[in-house]
């Protein structure tokens, strides 16, 4: 790989650390003000509401700019939505600020790989991006957990005395702006590509009509069906699962927060061994044959509701996580590399969050509906576990009769 693939790596870990671990300090200052438990949930959907309404232009705006400079702007909106959460804007709205950075941020980080990298690169890239990903998922857990223990939050007050008398959410705050800062300082240094794929017109009428037709033209091609149908999946279930957990520790293992925050580390951990596993050993050709990991995967989800003791908790975690990484990371390389070919990066991957953040969108919103009808965590999970295989099931049976991925 060359050097500017690690700078590029290096500003997305950066950024997405402070995404995850801004996650957790939100949701301690919900609790703060005394936030109902179903907010949580809304939480993450104000995040996710600006991928899907700004799909349509978000992916023209990455394709119209050198990808390095929209990665710099994108963060900057980031860092703007973290600066009023601390400033006291509510964080449903905060957060809501920084899903719209990082809706305009996806389709740039992703797209430059097919930009900067040749195609036979492409699934060795993307299980680096993924692995920096999820060890931005990682260290944003434990870093989060560890902001929010009140004897480590005094001890970096009485360093930091001119910060007066704030909140334990609100420190970690102030130390996840300069994570976005540095992220900015690192997009800074991405070289600067050759564009390609740059819309015709910046009419917003026109981009809607451009987007439609991107839509349509990734969901009729036989190999974006497949692989939009199960990255849809997968993060609608990775981001619904991230909370489940942390309510399912609570209640079953009796972690507090800093605890249920770092066990959720642990999924992400597995994630990046699979998604090593799967740069290893799966070729962009064999892409397909990697469905069976996502039906095995739900099932291994619904033993969540036999286990109670903490190591076989974090065991059966690492391998859902493991699962999950080994399917999703061939799946988006192939969606990738097709989308480049049909429409250009940005464009396709807009069309990918569009549907991968509406299935975030809905799949929380049932969550947030369940809990608000007090639905007992087993038939929570047996639910959860049971459309995943389900929802896998039916993608490989539709698309049984795809053997190998041919002149791609």
């Amino acid at each position: 790989m060359k050097l500017g693939f690690y700078i590029i790596l290096c500003a997305q870990f950066l950024s997405a650390l402070a995404d995850n671990a801004l996650l957790f300090a939100a949701i301690a200052l919900l609790q703060d003000l005394s936030a109902p438990s179903w907010h949580t949930p809304v939480l993450q959907e104000f995040f996710v509401v600006s991928y899907i309404l700004l799909a349509p232009f978000v992916g023209a705006f990455a394709d119209a700019l050198p990808k390095g400079r929209v990665m710099f702007i994108s963060n900057n909106i980031k860092l703007i939505g973290c600066i009023a959460m601390l400033a006291g804007l509510n964080p449903l709205y905060a957060y809501g600020i920084v899903g719209f950075g990082a809706a305009a941020y996806s389709p740039a980080k992703y797209g430059i790989l097919t930009e900067y990298l040749p195609p036979a690169k492409l699934v060795a890239a993307n299980a680096w991006m993924e692995g920096a990903t999820v060890a931005a998922i990682v260290l944003g857990a434990i870093l989060g957990g560890l902001m929010l223990n009140s004897d480590i939050s005094e001890n970096i007050l009485l360093h930091l005395p001119f910060l007066g008398d704030i909140s334990v959410a609100k420190l970690a705050i102030v130390l996840i702006t300069l994570l976005y800062i540095a992220a900015a300082l690192a997009n800074l240094f991405i070289p600067c590509i050759a564009m390609d794929h740059r819309p015709p017109k910046r009419n917003p009428l026109f981009l809607l009509h451009d987007f439609w037709h991107s839509f349509k033209l990734l969901w009729r091609d036989p190999l974006g069906q497949v692989t939009l149908a199960v990255t849809t999946l997968f993060w609608g279930a990775g981001a619904t699962l991230r909370l489940v957990i942390l309510t399912w520790a609570g209640l079953v293992l009796k972690y507090d927060m800093q605890q249920a925050t770092q066990l959720t580390a642990v999924v992400a951990v597995g994630i990046a061994i699979g998604s090593v596993l799967a740069g290893r050993y799966i070729k962009l050709q064999d892409s397909i044959k990697v469905l069976p990991a996502g039906i095995v995967m739900g099932l291994v989800v619904i033993g969540m509701m036999f286990v109670s003791d903490p190591l076989i908790a974090a065991g059966l975690l690492m391998v859902i996580g493991g699962l999950g990484g080994f399917f999703v990371v061939p799946m988006n390389a192939l969606l990738q590399h097709r989308g480049h070919l049909l429409m250009g990066a940005g464009h396709s991957i807009a069309v990918q969050n569009f549907n991968e953040n509406l299935s975030i969108l809905v799949l929380l919103g049932f969550y947030a509906l369940m809990d608000w009808a007090g639905w007992p965590m087993d038939w929570i999970i047996i639910a959860f576990g049971s459309f995943i295989s389900l929802s896998m099931l039916t993608i490989q049976i539709r698309f049984r009769r795809i053997g190998g991925v041919q002149h791609i």
